[in-house]
């Protein structure tokens, strides 16, 4: 078998490899973590190997699964839900609740196991490049159509033509095939920016949408989709880092996304104006992703 820490920083393809990194983290955690603090339903934990103290991400106690079994059982219900939204079968709060603790959990296992095992900036390529790949498996796996896509924009210089690179980390189509292009966006398809958190990030969507239209010359949906944003503060501690109060702004200034999603949702999303912007990643992939396809 190869070990934890490479198998880490490898490539997920499917659903399947997912839950199998994460039972292996599963297994693994309750050898070398040493310390926790709790702080507002978040768990910080530390391991002190060998003379050296590593700090876990702060971790979601209402929808991380700690026990291994516990995840086995729901990532089994996980699989049999998107066969059902794969069918266009109906699905209930319970049910979404599993989508968003079984996908938290996967993910956030590879991060804890990223932070103890892996250099730091290493381990924070891997940990977005993994959640990538989990939302793409996730779109393959209820039979949306999906596929990674950059967009080639061209302009002048002194020098002469250059191209600038418009990186989109999704394409959701209704088509049979991906329509969009590195030259070209299809209107009736979906740009989705996936990244771990929107600290730092939030303007470059928003610019990016006003990029994207004006180059393509007509409307554009463009949603994201975020792990959390919260982070550890000092050792023991935590912040949140959405800052609602310019999501505001550049919805009303800039312009407006199509929707912004959460597998761990920040407090603010829960509240007016922010709640009618921000929902859960479930509800994306049970109900919202129709509606944008179709319209």
């Amino acid at each position: 078998m190869v070990p934890l820490d490479q198998d880490l920083q490898r490539v997920k393809q499917n659903i399947d490899q997912f839950g199998e990194i994460t039972h292996r983290v599963l297994q693994y955690l309750p050898n070398v973590l040493s310390k926790s603090e709790v702080k507002n339903d978040y768990t910080i934990f530390t391991s002190l190997i060998a003379g050296t103290t590593k700090y876990v991400r702060p971790i979601n106690n209402n929808l991380f699964l700690t026990k291994t079994e516990d995840f086995e059982k729901c990532f089994v219900e996980l699989k049999q839900i998107f066969e059902k939204i794969k069918s266009n079968q109906p699905v209930n709060q319970s049910e979404k609740d599993c989508i968003d603790k079984t996908l938290y959990t996967i993910q956030q296992s590879i991060g804890a196991g990223l932070d103890l095992l892996v250099a730091e900036n290493s381990a924070r390529k891997h940990v977005g490049n993994r959640f990538e790949e989990l939302i793409k498996v996730v779109f393959t796996e209820i039979g949306v159509v999906n596929k990674k896509l950059v967009l080639q924009i061209p302009y002048e210089t002194d020098e002469g033509s250059k191209t600038y690179k418009c990186e989109n980390d999704l394409i959701l189509s209704p088509h049979e095939k991906v329509q969009s292009t590195a030259n070209s966006l299809d209107e009736n398809e979906v740009v989705v920016s996936v990244k771990t958190t929107s600290k730092d990030r939030l303007g470059k969507m928003f610019i990016d949408k006003i990029l994207l239209e004006r180059f393509v010359e007509h409307p554009q949906k463009v949603i994201g989709i975020f792990l959390n944003d919260v982070q550890r503060k000092d050792t023991n501690n935590i912040s949140f880092t959405l800052v609602s109060g310019l999501f505001m702004v550049y919805t009303k200034f800039l312009t407006k996304l199509d929707g912004i999603y959460y597998l761990d949702p920040p407090p603010n999303a829960s509240k007016k104006p922010y709640s009618n912007h921000m929902k859960r990643f479930s509800e994306l992939i049970t109900a919202d992703y129709k509606v944008l396809l179709t319209t």
